[in-house]
């Protein structure tokens, strides 16, 4: 049974590869957005003015681990 190009081996971790990596654009900004937008609900429901720094410090710290894991398990495999 002949197999074609697409169905190799390598091209199939070529675009597993090219999936994993797009997600990075995604992650951090929507993990920063995430906990800024907690942090001003937070602000709001406690009427305070501050809490939406820490959500977006939290947001970013979150995104950057994210971003570590995924690329840490990308090199082991």
């Amino acid at each position: 049974m002949a197999s074609s190009d697409d169905d190799s081996p390598g091209k199939k971790n070529l675009w597993i590869q090219i999936g994993l990596y797009s997600q990075l654009a995604f992650i951090f900004p929507a993990a920063t957005v995430a906990g800024w937008l907690l942090g001003l609900g937070l602000d709001h429901w406690l009427h305070t003015t501050w809490l939406y720094l820490v959500g977006l410090i939290l947001g970013i710290a979150a995104g950057f681990v994210e971003l570590i894991r995924i690329g840490v398990s990308s090199d082991n495999k």
